[in-house]
């Protein structure tokens, strides 16, 4: 009997150096305190992962980190991205069985003492690094301390001739488990490739699932894809399976492990451009930011449940919501992937679309729309997934003066915005405006450079009240005559986490 207080003494202090937070009840308490609210706490830490740029001789490659300023305090940190190992698609192990010596090599940690391709310094500014190098790696980042909230970094190529030719532009990703990846293609005329990037010390293995518009896309050769540690592996769509399919959904999941993923698609005689993952199968979905000269519209979308669905499809202009004339709705068998051509839909005005469940039908989609600008030898393409809303905050790196445009959409109640342009990369000071976005309808918004500015800037939009707002950015340059564009969606950055209150129980301790 007289061990008993002791077990109850080592009891308490594991509790409390497991929970941190806990507070000890004092003795003559009655009963346990109210619950407190959660605290919406900065993140501590980051991962970004930019998939390989380019593999033409043509391309020159800009990286352009960012990490937006903001009431978090902590250690001073650091934000760096490395040159990961890459493993040529020809010979990417598949299976759980894979070459183990590769493995082994990789989970060296070959990039772990490298030198940083890119560090971001301070919070509030730029900081970029650029590449004309033939196979430049793909990056593996991490943010820590105060550079962690909010981190972002902007990929952008410009490819001025070839199969390739275009402006390819993707917000670096985080690694996940589960993408879908609707508006990706195995026809002829597509060199689509799915680009795998594993962070961690330990290998990531794999599955890519194809559907086109009868459903499942026969292939064995997307099962059990190795992904060594800290590297990364190209593969083209096309060679997973023997049929061409001009809409194709790509679902990538981890058996182990976790990656970076996104497609890199070049369509002959058109232009090329990332094709980023969808937002989570919803029912309801906003894809913001249509350019207004757009000259063809596509709308790709995928049910993964076990029922069928079907959406009604609107575009919200610039006064008002509407559906367009014989394309209202849009049945999608499940398993199959569905397409309807839209065409000019915008007609001279910017645009969203908006697609939600009609009345009988809860199945969730997913979805992404291919945009194509100018005709003839100066078409250019560009994708936009499905997104999330800019939430608290959303910013985007890479943005250049006269060349920018910011897509507000507000599916449902007005609402208002702040939309903060950075100092520039080698200078400038930064600038703040308030908007106010209409319900149902897409305000277009050109920003004027910051004074002074020198280099890229980078924009951060924040709402202030209203209903949610979806938004996108529009990078134009104009090369070879061409006007190259690529469109990034901006949801929110997960700079901030719920940290729920905890309080010590020492009844789990009674018999």
């Amino acid at each position: 009997m007289k061990s008993t207080p002791l077990y109850l003494v080592a009891g308490t202090v594991a509790l409390a150096a497991v929970t941190g937070f806990a507070a000890l009840t004092a003795p003559g308490d009655e009963g346990p305190a109210e619950p407190k609210a959660a605290a919406l706490l900065p993140v501590e830490r980051s991962s970004l992962l930019c998939p390989e740029p380019s593999t033409s001789d043509l391309a020159d490659t800009t990286y352009t980190s960012f990490t937006p300023e903001g009431d978090g305090g902590g250690e001073a940190g650091a934000a760096e991205l490395k040159a990961a190992e890459r493993l040529p698609t020809e010979d990417a192990p598949a299976g759980e069985d894979a070459d183990k010596d590769k493995e082994t090599d990789a989970e060296k940690g070959k990039t772990a003492g490298a030198k940083p391709v890119l560090s971001l310094k301070d919070l509030g500014k730029p900081s970029t690094a650029e590449t004309s190098k033939s196979g430049a790696p793909a990056l593996v980042g991490t943010a820590t301390g105060r550079l962690a909230p909010g981190w972002t970094t902007q990929q952008t190529t410009i490819a001025e001739a070839g199969g390739a030719r275009g402006l390819l532009g993707v917000s670096c990703t985080t690694p996940d488990t589960d993408f879908w990846f609707p508006g990706a293609s195995t026809a002829t005329a597509r060199q689509d490739y799915v680009h795998l990037t594993n962070p961690d010390d330990t290998a990531a293995v794999a599955d890519i699932e194809l559907y086109g518009a009868e459903g499942p896309l026969k292939s064995d050769a997307g099962e059990g894809i190795t992904v060594p540690a800290r590297s990364s592996v190209p593969i083209l769509i096309s060679t997973l399976t023997g049929e061409a399919a001009e809409n194709v959904t790509v679902h990538v999941t981890t058996r182990t492990g976790r990656v970076g993923a996104a497609v890199s698609a070049a369509e002959d005689k058109v232009g090329s451009d990332w094709l980023t993952k969808s937002a989570d199968p919803a029912q309801t979905l906003v894809l913001p930011g249509i350019p207004s000269d757009a000259t063809s519209v596509r709308l790709v979308a995928f049910a993964p449940g076990e029922d069928d669905a079907d959406v009604k499809i609107q575009l919200m202009g610039k006064n008002a919501t509407f559906s367009p004339a014989g394309n209202d709705t849009l049945h999608i068998k499940s398993q199959m992937t569905a397409s309807v051509d839209l065409k000019n839909i915008t007609r001279g005005e910017p645009g969203s679309i908006r697609l939600t469940s009609t009345d009988g039908s809860e199945t969730p989609v997913v979805a992404a729309l291919r945009v194509v600008r100018g005709s003839g030898a100066g078409q250019e393409i560009a994708f936009i997934p499905a997104t999330g809303p800019v939430g608290d905050r959303a910013s985007v790196a890479d943005n250049r003066a006269k060349a920018s445009v910011l897509s507000l959409a507000a599916p449902g109640a007005t609402a208002k915005v702040k939309v903060t342009l950075s100092a520039g990369s080698d200078g400038g000071e930064k600038t703040s405006k308030t908007y106010t976005v209409k319900g149902g309808t897409t305000l277009e918004v050109t920003p004027e450079a910051p004074a002074g500015l020198k280099g890229a800037y980078a924009l951060t939009v924040e709402t202030e009240s209203g209903g949610p707002v979806h938004a996108a950015r529009t990078l134009t340059l104009k090369e070879g005559g061409v006007s190259m564009f690529t469109v990034q969606t901006m949801p929110d950055d997960g700079g901030a986490v719920e940290v729920p209150a905890v309080r010590q129980d020492l009844s789990v301790l009674d018999d």
